[in-house]
């Protein structure tokens, strides 16, 4: 992208294996500099940044890289390129002044590590939206600097190409350290951090960025799964981050985590972590989610291996329908056949209505599920989460087993199942086995969708009318359940984690 806009880069190339780190070096030749590709900063000072001389050397010193990890996420690449004669390190990094609603460009004639502490040498530049960054001030600056006059002009055109590809890609910020002055005389970019605006992700498929999200590793499955749940259905918010694949040493275990609402999650995850766990994952269903969205969120969740736990509490005061949650959790529950503990906090309105439903197909399902109201605080539902999963054998969780991921239970229905689309999925109806009584419990609970005909329950409207109406349709698969008749079911396929 650089290049593109007419700033110099080293030639190199991303490789996934030794061998191709090898190749690499035939090819170029000389000295070379490898990088791991890992999303965090001060790589050389954690030893992701090496130096090789000589084909075999840079295979050992990738080898030593693709085995490193950060955090709990593995390094699957690492950029190999020649290294540079430098003369003079620069930073240049153009962001966007919240304060001022415009961008700005910082400047530092000392590029590198370190920048941060060194607040007081960088010089602010402005920069105009259409005009980009002004030549005669940037020039202005230069001339207070220890560098070469003779470089002035060219790296004056560098920054001219870092604005206007940041423009061009709708980056957020674009930071380019160090920018560097070689004894030959050119200008050239050795590295470069770039952030797309999430909003403007959509407009660039080019940049093939699967998930407009920033995030400090690459996007995992399972969170390009949830991103494509949340793309589909625009009703409330849907956020999935993994945190941990493994409990940290002397951890009470890994437990998967569903908050509603960001503070108050962040208050709950703060309460259950306070407790000794440690945490899979972040989830945030909230802004009146429908059932439908909050059922694939647990079955995101749960389908992470290890869990001794499942932990879900957010806000004491959502305005969200509370039920629609339930709802969703339920029927996940039951599908997963969930056999680890569950503590579920649902604050807000229709809070008991919501328990009520939690409690009542919990009842059914070989893991405890206990719920929670507004006025019973974090710190004490995570205290009584920690109770249970010590019961039923702490952090080797039901029976010394953790948590295994499954695929979901789907009721036998016959033949003369009536069945329909909707967005999404498809609902079953099991007509063999309604009876008089299931068809009139199925037609109340459907809102107003099915009608009793010839003495089973059909379609009321036309199908594309009930097509979004995911939810009322999983509350009435969840209300028979209550009342022991299985007679419905909804499927509702997650496509990435069915296939």
């Amino acid at each position: 992208l650089l290049e593109s806009h007419g700033v110099a880069i080293p030639q190199g190339q991303v490789v996934s294996t030794p061998q191709e780190a090898r190749a690499v070096v035939e090819r170029l030749g000389g000295r070379v500099v490898l990088k791991v590709q890992a999303w965090v900063t001060g790589r050389a000072a954690k030893g992701g940044v090496v130096f090789a001389s000589a084909p075999d050397e840079a295979e050992e010193a990738a080898r030593r890289l693709l085995a490193m990890r950060f955090g709990d996420f593995p390094v699957s690449e690492v950029l190999v390129e020649q290294a540079l004669d430098i003369r003079d390190e620069l930073f240049v990094s153009l962001s966007i002044d919240d304060a001022a609603k415009a961008p700005v460009l910082l400047l530092d004639w000392r590029g590198g590590s370190g920048i941060e502490e060194r607040a007081e040498t960088v010089t602010r530049l402005p920069v105009d939206l259409k005009a980009g960054v002004d030549r005669t001030e940037a020039l202005r600056a230069l001339g207070g600097s220890p560098i070469d006059g003779r470089y002035h002009d060219d790296i004056v055109a560098a920054i001219e190409g870092v604005v206007k590809l940041a423009r061009a890609v709708e980056a957020r910020s674009l930071e380019v350290n160090p920018l560097v002055t070689t004894p030959e005389g050119g200008v050239v970019a050795a590295d470069c951090r770039m952030t797309i605006d999430d909003y403007a992700v959509f407009r660039h498929p080019d940049l093939n960025i699967s998930i407009a999200r920033e995030l400090d590793h690459p996007a995992t499955e399972l969170e390009r799964i949830a991103y494509r749940v949340e793309q589909a259905d625009h009703r409330g918010t849907f956020y999935f981050a993994q945190l941990a694949a493994d409990a940290a040493p002397g951890s009470c275990g890994l437990i998967g985590f569903h908050g509603a609402g960001g503070g108050g999650s962040m208050m709950s995850m703060d309460a259950v972590a306070g407790q000794g766990f440690t945490l899979a994952n972040y989830c945030d269903t909230s802004g009146n989610p429908s059932a439908a969205k909050v059922y694939r969120a647990a079955r995101i969740i749960l389908a992470q291996p290890g869990l001794v736990g499942y932990f879900g509490s957010g806000s004491g005061v959502a305005s969200q329908e509370q039920y629609h949650s339930a709802y969703g959790l339920a029927k996940a529950f039951w599908e997963l056949e969930l056999c680890i503990p569950a503590v579920i906090r649902l604050g807000g309105n229709s809070e008991d209505r919501a328990v009520k439903i939690l409690d009542d197909v919990g009842a059914g399902l070989p893991g405890r599920i206990e719920c929670y109201r507004k006025d019973d605080a974090p710190d004490f539902v995570a205290a009584r989460f920690a109770e249970l999963v010590e019961q039923v054998g702490g952090a080797g969780g039901v029976g010394g087993t953790r948590w295994s991921p499954r695929a979901p239970r789907v009721p036998g229905f016959g033949g003369s199942s009536y069945r329909f689309p909707i967005s999404g999925g498809t609902v079953w109806i099991d007509h063999e086995h309604c009876d008089a009584a299931a068809t009139a419990l199925v037609v109340a609970n459907s809102s107003g969708l099915l009608e009793a005909r010839d003495g089973v329950p059909v379609l009321a409207l036309p199908q594309d009318e009930i097509a979004a109406r995911d939810s009322e349709l999983v509350a009435m698969e969840v209300e028979c359940r209550r009342a022991n008749h299985p007679v419905v079911f909804v499927d509702l396929p997650i496509p990435g984690l069915d296939s």
